[in-house]
């Protein structure tokens, strides 16, 4: 009897040409023969749980084909591209290990899903030294290069600039981000504007210009109206300033019995002192800017002058009674020409003594007629005021005939 023919399979639904039919391996397709042997329930039962087994695999790999994507991460710049499984944008950072601060921004948000050919955006914030305005304090920033980041601080207000760390070694001027973008700064120094490369970091960019610092300096990072990152080198210079002021000295009046009343004469000479004054002034570009006191003493003291004032009585003597020898008319003492007579006399010297030692002084005094008007001693070793006084005492009593060659020089 000859076999039944063989059924015609099911029709797949859909197009053909999204639709394939699922065509078995071999050693499956051999089933059958071997399974004739099978009740035609168990062999059912086979081909029902060998479709599901290739429907299940047909549907991990559409899941796998939707999980899986390429995205880039962008880290302070630095952009890798990534295969992720990963769909927040939390996932896919902390598969990398890169922390995230509270300071620090993200882009998209953390728990945003992500798509293929999605980027991710971290940008760390860093501390910097900001000056606004001439006053300091420390801002914390996500910006990449001072260029941004002066930009920012610039809506502000005010006059802005970041100030550069003196504390790496050797003194270099740093700031913990990149100058610019583009590369080019310019460096304003000694009152000249260089241009430099700013793409290696401050120290490269002074070294460039040709820029040594000293220890004192001050650096910092401008972004004025050119639009150009400057960088401004202050030279800074502390020193001791050492002054000196004039002391003005004393004078003080002491009595001085062997002088007339109304004579004075200076014992001892002043002398000016100094006053050392020592300073710690701080100029900023050839302007001072600071000044501390250090030290303010005397470093030598003055000398008191000594002022002797007369206080001996002037001799009074009887009016002369009659004119002088010379026929001259009589005048008043004080009035006359004294200083004329001395010279005439003794060449002005109150220490002179005559050749045969019998007259003495200004006006040649012999002893008995010194003592006659008063005087004590040899009239040469007294003072030229006193000798002056004798002499107007004697000239009211007799007259200018007691010089009888030098006596007219009085009324010269």
């Amino acid at each position: 009897m000859r076999a039944p023919p063989r059924a015609r399979p099911p029709p797949v639904p859909g197009p053909l040409d999204v639709w394939n039919r699922v065509r078995l391996p071999s050693r499956i397709s051999a089933l059958p023969a071997r399974a004739a042997r099978w009740p035609r329930s168990h062999r059912r039962i086979a081909l029902t749980a060998l479709v599901a087994t290739v429907a299940v695999a047909g549907g991990g790999a559409a899941a796998y084909g939707v999980a899986h994507k390429t995205i880039s991460v962008d880290v302070d710049g630095d952009v890798t591209q990534v295969e992720t499984f990963a769909g927040s944008v939390e996932g896919v950072l902390r598969d990398r290990g890169i922390d995230v601060g509270a300071r620090d921004t993200v882009a998209p948000e953390s728990t945003a899903s992500l798509a293929e050919g999605a980027e991710i955006v971290v940008r760390h914030a860093t501390l910097v030294r900001v000056q606004v305005d001439g006053a300091e304090t420390d801002v914390w920033t996500t910006a990449l290069s001072a260029d941004e980041a002066l930009a920012t601080l610039a809506t502000r207000g005010g006059d802005v600039r970041l100030v550069a760390s003196r504390s790496a070694a050797g003194g270099r001027a740093e700031i913990p981000i990149e100058l610019s973008a583009t590369g080019r700064v310019d460096v304003v120094v000694d009152g000249q504007t260089l241009a430099a490369d700013g793409s290696r970091g401050l120290p490269a960019a002074l070294a460039d210009a040709g820029v040594t610092l000293t220890e004192l300096d001050r650096v910092s990072v401008q972004h004025p109206a050119s639009g150009v990152v400057t960088i401004v080198v202050n030279r800074v210079l502390i020193q001791e300033v050492t002054e000196n002021q004039p002391i003005a000295f004393a004078s003080v009046e002491q009595p001085d019995a062997d002088r007339y009343v109304g004579k004075r004469a200076v014992a001892t000479a002043g002398v000016a002192g100094q006053r050392t004054i020592v300073n710690r002034v701080t100029t900023v570009d050839g302007v001072e800017t600071a000044r501390e006191l250090v030290s303010d003493a005397t470093s030598i003291e003055p000398v008191t002058e000594v002022v002797s004032v007369g206080t001996k009585a002037r001799p009074v003597a009887a009016a002369p009674a009659a004119a002088a020898a010379t026929g001259a008319a009589t005048a008043t003492a004080d009035g006359l020409n004294w200083a004329a007579l001395a010279a005439c006399e003794s060449g002005g010297r109150a220490d002179a003594v005559s050749s045969n030692g019998l007259y003495h002084g200004l006006y040649q005094f012999s002893v008995s007629t010194w003592s006659s008007v008063g005087g004590s001693g040899l009239p040469s070793q007294a003072s030229a005021d006193e000798q002056t006084a004798r002499a107007q005492a004697l000239y009211n009593r007799s007259g200018a005939g007691q010089w009888p060659h030098c006596g007219p020089r009085l009324f010269g």
